[in-house]
């Protein structure tokens, strides 16, 4: 039995309060949705800038009555202190563990509105950090990133070599990481930083400017329009299915002493090229009964993108006992019908 299958017994028998911010979005509902099928108490901190209340929705349709009746979700912003505060609790009625997914994702977003980026990242950041401090909380994990290594040439990955930032979304993803280890040095708050590596699945939103590469070019090809390449194409990620990082989370918020106050990869410690995951990505759906027949569109590199990225997972895995469940052509398999019904149905 897995470590992660053992954590998952020991909840369901003793239930904890789990806080996830950024309940609405991608990572955050699928976390939702995982906890409250575990018979957990969530309580759940929003303001719907990026998530969505289908996403609420859906969660509510995959959990039993009961299960729906232990999530309280708060209308908020993390960069308030009192929203913050609120969903936190205090020390007499306080949540045991944090999953803090709320921020302002991508680089080409932070390029285009670096004051937006930095405001909900690292303000929104301490204000949640100040919070489980006063609070007193077990355990405080939060998203950090791989664009944390910025221009670091080596590969794979391995979590002490980092390079200089390469956009302002990875400036206020390493700035996370430092207020954490400060926090724990100064309060003794237990901050783990989860670098996650392209992360995708059900309810990762395929429509917007700053959508990720795996639901943009599905839902390209759903709508039988071009799917566009930046660069040539051998631009490599390491790509990590949502229910990795489910499982790196909880792992996580539930490591022994010894395992947190660390920061650790999130993937699969493999990496696949945008070519081979547009053929992945048109096999998935042809089983699906969608054909698409063009060939992709490559066009400029995109400014603040490294070219190729590798997690090495080994910490993760001898420390908190991260055992990745599914290669990314097994995600992609099992994301596709959602992907799938989700488009030809909005």
């Amino acid at each position: 039995m897995t470590r992660y299958q053992e954590i998952k017994i020991q909840l369901t028998s003793a239930p904890k309060t789990w806080l996830v911010t950024g309940c609405a979005g991608f990572i955050g509902s699928n976390l939702l949705e995982t906890l409250l099928l575990l018979n957990q108490n969530v309580v759940g901190l929003d303001n719907f800038a990026t998530g969505h209340q289908h996403n609420l929705d859906e969660v509510k349709g995959q959990v039993s009555a009961e299960q729906w009746q232990n999530f309280t979700f708060i209308e908020g912003d993390i960069r308030s202190l009192d929203d913050c505060k609120k969903a936190v609790g205090t020390v007499d009625k306080k949540v045991d563990y944090i999953l803090h997914q709320a921020a302002l994702g991508s680089v080409p977003r932070s390029i285009a509105d670096p004051i937006l980026t930095n405001s909900a990242n690292i303000t929104g950041f301490l204000n949640m950090l100040v919070a489980a401090k006063e609070a007193m909380v077990s355990s405080f994990v939060y998203a950090a990133s791989s664009s944390t290594y910025g221009d670091h040439p080596a590969l794979p990955k391995i979590e002490e070599n980092i390079g200089k930032p390469l956009s302002p979304y990875a400036v206020t993803k390493y700035v996370n990481e430092l207020y954490a280890d400060v926090f724990n040095k100064t309060y003794g708050l237990n901050a783990t930083g989860l670098r996650y590596f392209n992360v995708f699945g059900k309810r990762q939103d395929p429509d917007g400017a700053y959508a990720a590469v795996i639901p943009k070019w599905t839902a390209a090809m759903i709508e039988n329009q071009d799917v566009q390449v930046n660069g040539d194409g051998e631009t490599s990620r390491d790509f990590c299915f949502i229910e990795n990082a489910v499982q790196a989370n909880i792992l996580a918020a539930t490591a022994p002493d010894s395992g947190k106050n660390q920061v650790y990869n999130v993937a699969l410690g493999d990496r696949t090229t945008l070519n081979t995951l547009f053929d992945s990505l048109k096999s998935a759906l042809q089983s699906n009964g969608i054909k698409y027949q063009k060939s992709p569109v490559y066009r400029e590199f995109r400014a603040g993108d490294v070219r190729h990225s590798q997690a090495d997972i080994s910490k993760a895995k001898s420390m908190i006992g991260f055992e990745p469940e599914f290669k990314i052509q097994q995600g992609i398999d099992k994301a596709m019908p959602w992907y799938v019904s989700f488009l030809l149905n909005k």
